[in-house]
């Protein structure tokens, strides 16, 4: 299993989120999940918000100042 990256760094809202959930409902039966590196604080209340209607939990975090990494995983 693979995650997939994408980078949205430079990019507000609602483009965080709706790249996300773009790229989510774009992922293969063998990608586990989705890394999304932003630099957007309320994209980390958004993107969890929407991954979790499409069945994914997700895990922030704190990889620079401001800089985070979300990762999106099929809920089981």
């Amino acid at each position: 299993m693979a995650l997939k990256q994408l980078d949205v760094r430079g990019e507000i809202c609602p483009y965080p989120m709706m790249k996300a959930v773009e790229a989510l409902k774009k992922l293969g039966p063998n990608d586990e999940g989705l890394e999304v590196i932003t630099d957007h604080a309320p994209a980390l209340e958004t993107i969890p918000t929407q991954a979790a209607r499409l069945g994914y939990r997700a895990d922030i975090q704190e990889t620079g100042s401001p800089e985070w990494r979300i990762t999106l995983i099929r809920a089981k």
